[in-house]
């Protein structure tokens, strides 16, 4: 568990760096984040989507509930291989909704679950840990409710990678990236996934770490 938080620490540092790095790097076509998001939901036929500005670093966000692209201040407004490709990565969320992306789909389904799960996981576990003796079942509800949101970590992944995937293909093909360019927009997403993969793995020991937990205590 140690080596997972330190291997989150190191990547989250990482992501904040390359952000900054190519932050400051134009993207070639001097067009801004919100205008890339835009551009990108107009040659995908999609007109029901409204693209905002929210504060904050590293926000952004599709929510597909109120059909919002939100990029943060700095994508919103940033004309650099950064926001370019942030921009483009959301609207690929956008593209998956309209197409009905299974792992989309998967993961929009469990959300409530989750959520409802995430509130209560915590207390419940204490709870069986506590009362594993006369009240074992207690234990294996709470790692049944924190399997559910390791499940979701892991649907999350091939969710913003495909993303990723249709931004990158989607800015070299309309030019908005260069040759030399589109590597840097590559090597930001890329960062931005480790940050799901990371905790995934972080979820899945912990999983792990409890169901032995039970084992031995019963």
């Amino acid at each position: 568990m140690i080596a997972v938080m330190v291997l989150s620490f190191i990547i989250q540092k990482t992501l904040t760096s390359r952000f900054e790095k190519y932050s400051k790097i134009p993207s070639g076509s001097n067009m801004t984040g919100a205008q890339v998001a835009e551009r990108m939901l107009l040659d995908h036929n999609i007109h029901d989507v409204k693209v905002t500005c929210i504060k904050g670093t590293l926000t952004d966000h599709y929510n597909p509930q109120t059909k919002t692209v939100n990029l943060s201040e700095g994508v919103y407004y940033g004309s650099s291989v950064a926001a370019a490709a942030v921009a483009a990565h959301e609207c690929g969320h956008v593209v998956q909704h309209a197409t009905g992306y299974a792992p989309l789909k998967m993961r929009t389904a469990l959300v409530p679950v989750v959520q409802f799960s995430s509130n209560i996981v915590q207390w419940v576990l204490l709870a069986g840990v506590l009362m594993v003796e006369s009240f074992p079942q207690l234990l294996w509800f709470g790692i049944g409710l924190f399997a559910l949101t390791t499940l979701f970590s892991f649907i999350t992944l091939p969710v913003e990678i495909n993303a990723s995937r249709r931004a990158i293909n989607w800015l070299g093909d309309s030019n908005l990236v260069s040759y030399e360019t589109r590597p840097m927009a590559v090597d930001s997403l890329k960062w931005a996934a480790y940050t799901y993969v990371i905790a995934a793995i972080g979820s899945l020991a912990t999983l792990v770490y409890y169901i032995l937990l039970a084992q031995r205590r019963n």
